[in-house]
């Protein structure tokens, strides 16, 4: 995946999803946390762009989803 990817990107991504399932942030493979998504903002101008804000942490990442993600299990 590349570093930086549009808002057309993401939602091309997201479709191909149950659109009931709960869709959390996985935060940093050191302290593997669910966050909850928060707020979206747009920021426009020559440096527009789009920001997810985080609300709050979930709990640990389920195993399943730290072995998809590469990152070593804790």
């Amino acid at each position: 995946m590349p570093h930086k990817i549009t808002v057309g990107q993401l939602v091309h991504q997201l479709q191909t999803f149950d659109p009931e399932l709960p869709a959390y942030f996985a935060i940093n493979p050191d302290w593997p946390y669910a966050h909850r998504i928060g707020r979206i903002v747009e920021i426009t101008g020559s440096n527009g762009a789009v920001y997810i804000a985080e609300n709050g942490q979930e709990g640990v990442l389920p195993s399943a989803v730290r072995t998809k993600l590469d990152w070593s299990d804790v």
